[in-house]
């Protein structure tokens, strides 16, 4: 099971403020989609796909696209026909390959339109407290390796 090929066939992206507003507080959403799974051959599946990018109020980024998925491709089409569902493991492996191909499409997007990038915040550490018993605070400073 594996990504054979990836390619962008859309993108849409609109600002729905001007440059010079600035939220104070910009929710963003990410969404990727599987549109549609259909057997190419006995073991590759073409899998359309729509990534979404919402900076909620503020502005929006669509990219859809197609991936060759290989693997067991009639038995995930099939599925794919009767449920409009797939194998967590493939779901899993299909989504990790749109996120890794279009988040970095969609900050390159975002800075031509004016909008921040759609990552997500860089987790704050407090030097010191982690892993200690109630976040004590070790005195002689955080440890250098």
């Amino acid at each position: 099971m594996a990504i054979k090929a990836f390619e962008l066939t859309a993108i849409d992206a609109k600002r729905f403020t001007r440059r010079d507003e600035r939220p104070q507080n910009l929710r963003i959403d990410h969404n990727s989609t599987v549109t549609l799974i259909a057997a190419a051959g006995e073991d590759t599946a073409n899998v359309d796909f729509r990534f979404t990018a919402n900076f909620v109020g503020v502005g929006v980024i669509k990219i859809e696209g197609r991936l060759v998925w290989e693997g067991q491709a009639e038995a995930l089409a099939q599925q794919w026909q009767r449920s409009n569902n797939m194998p967590p493991e493939v779901a899993g492996q299909i989504h990790a390959a749109v996120l890794s191909n279009c988040l970095p499409s969609a900050v390159l997007i975002a800075r031509d339109i004016g909008l921040p990038p759609p990552l997500p915040p860089i987790p704050q550490l407090t030097p010191g407290a982690a892993g200690r018993p109630g976040g004590a605070k070790d005195a002689r400073g955080p440890e250098v390796a």
